[in-house]
């Protein structure tokens, strides 16, 4: 039960949702890239961050300093289906900044 109140309580968020998708769309990315194309604060964007790891949506790769955020794989059943429904939103996404590849990345 608690694992399912972790998930239903992640998803209600606009901010996560909006992450979820970006992240869902555009693969794995780095939390500077995220913080420049969400135009978020670091910790800000890392409690979302968490809190969606948490859920159970994302994982997490390390390389060096570098923080690297991905959907898990695989997927439960629950948890896909509401990645389903998301892709379905009229979301509008920000453009993609590759600060991780331009070697701007400061964190």
């Amino acid at each position: 039960m608690d694992d399912f109140l972790k998930t239903v309580a992640a998803l209600n968020d606009e901010t996560r949702v909006l992450i979820l998708r970006f992240i869902d769309e555009h693969g794995a990315l780095c939390v500077c890239d995220l913080q420049a194309s969400l135009d978020m604060i670091q910790s800000r964007l890392s409690r979302h961050l968490k809190i969606l790891k948490e859920a159970g949506f994302l994982r997490v790769d390390r390389k060096g300093t570098w923080a690297y955020y991905s959907i898990r794989s695989p997927l439960d059943r629950f948890r896909l289906e509401a990645l389903e429904e998301i892709r379905h939103l009229d979301i509008e996404l920000p453009p993609l900044q590759k600060l991780s590849q331009t070697g701007e990345c400061k964190i």
